[in-house]
């Protein structure tokens, strides 16, 4: 990566690839003007240069995918600290029952809650099966395709809600996979496959890290870097999940492949078998995309979560190396920029829950008051639900980490 010297930065420029702070924290994706604030806030912090592959380009020359999102309809927003905007959070009133900001306190006696814990819970006790060495009926495996598409035809925001805020402890894999089929139903939905194409990506997503059963603990548990020869096993993974898949549960070559692929690149660097382009499986090209959407926003034995619109920033960020820009756009589009589930401050200062995505306004989704400008914190459904298409005085300042916000309550 070059290094460019922030004094040499000015707002409105515009780089052809991400920019980074200290190489991993993106300052902003490829496409996006820089803002005086963020040049302020690289002063402020005493960062002398930032890093990146690209080169400075014109703005007209943005980025496809946020230029047709219109991300520019963000106005400048002083930044803003959670003390600062509201003060609730350090001296107004304090909650006395439950966490406002949990998902799982405002929804675990709902069905849609019961329901996803189900899945996990199913799901869990087929890889259970499967690492023991137990036969598994693919009909177990279908039921669970067709209790998720159920569930995320009937409560689909609730359902989205979760795999930001559904704070599941246990059962690793299953959740991940879980979220990962969750995500790509919105997807292959939006792109109106069939029917039947849609059951069978769902069922591979749901499948598509089965092969991390057959990894030693010692590398899917290690918290550290994982060396030359360890990297070597993970990667193998696909294809023990390819074989588990075909051979073992006997489903399809349709379903095995998006397992084998899903960690093929647009760009052809991935792997196992480095293909590229659309010659990887249109489920596998899906499930790229949510897996790495529900990576980030899950924590890991190796580092903490991520919030929901940082990584929807880092996806927009990849500039067609390693996801299919149209697949991108239809998950932006389904997810928003702030998905479902996430915690927002407005520039009133309000504390908000992103409660509904607007595909063709995705920086103004509709939202559910949680704690008001005058300190009053909401529980469950109480608190007021504002539409930011609507009311145009209001918008997002900025995303919240939850769990941040809690230790202040």
């Amino acid at each position: 990566m070059k290094k460019i010297e922030v004094k040499t930065l000015h707002p409105g420029m515009v780089f052809s690839a991400p920019v980074y702070i200290e190489g991993n924290s993106l300052l902003v994706p490829a496409g996006i003007a820089i803002r005086k604030k963020d040049i302020d806030h690289l002063i402020n912090w005493g960062y002398s240069v930032v890093s990146t592959e690209g080169e400075p380009v014109k703005a007209e020359v943005a980025h496809e995918v946020t230029e047709e999102l219109e991300l520019t309809e963000q106005p400048d927003i002083p930044a803003v600290e959670p003390d600062e905007a509201f003060p609730g959070l350090s001296g107004g009133p304090k909650k006395t029952t439950g966490n406002v900001l949990s998902l799982v306190d405002v929804q675990e006696n709902k069905g849609a809650y019961r329901s996803y814990i189900d899945l996990i819970e199913r799901l869990d006790a087929v890889f259970s099966n499967v690492e023991s060495g137990i036969s598994v009926e693919p009909r177990t495996v279908d039921n669970l395709t067709g209790r998720l598409l159920q569930a995320v035809r009937e409560e689909r925001d609730h359902i989205i809600g979760f795999i930001l805020g559904g704070e599941v402890s246990g059962h690793m894999l299953a959740k991940n996979s879980v979220n990962t089929a969750i995500l790509a139903a919105l997807i292959a939905t939006e792109l109106k496959f069939t029917h039947h194409k849609v059951m069978q990506i769902v069922t591979g997503a749901l499948l598509h890290d089965v092969g991390m059963l057959r990894l030693p603990k010692e590398i899917t548990d290690k918290s550290g870097g994982l060396s030359e020869a360890e990297l070597q096993r993970m990667q193998a993974h696909p294809l023990y999940a390819y074989k588990i898949i075909t051979k073992e549960l006997l489903y399809p070559e349709d379903v095995g492949l998006v397992a084998l692929q899903h960690h093929e690149r647009w760009d052809g660097e991935g792997y196992p078998r480095r293909i590229s382009g659309t010659d990887i499986d249109s489920g596998a090209r899906i499930v790229s995309v949510t897996d790495a959407f529900e990576a980030m926003v899950s924590e890991k034995p190796y580092r903490n979560s991520m919030m929901g619109y940082q990584a929807m920033k880092n996806l927009l960020s990849d500039n067609s190396r390693r996801f299919d820009p149209d697949i991108l756009k239809a998950f932006i589009k389904t997810m928003g920029i702030y998905p479902i589930g996430s915690i927002i401050l407005l520039n009133n200062g309000v504390i908000a829950r992103v409660t509904e995505v607007q595909g063709d306004a995705p920086l103004r989704p509709k939202i559910r008051i949680l704690i008001d400008e005058f300190g009053k914190m909401y529980r469950q459904d109480e608190g007021e639900l504002i539409d930011l298409l609507t009311e145009k005085s209001f918008f997002i300042a900025r995303a919240l980490d939850p769990k941040e916000i809690s230790k202040k309550l």
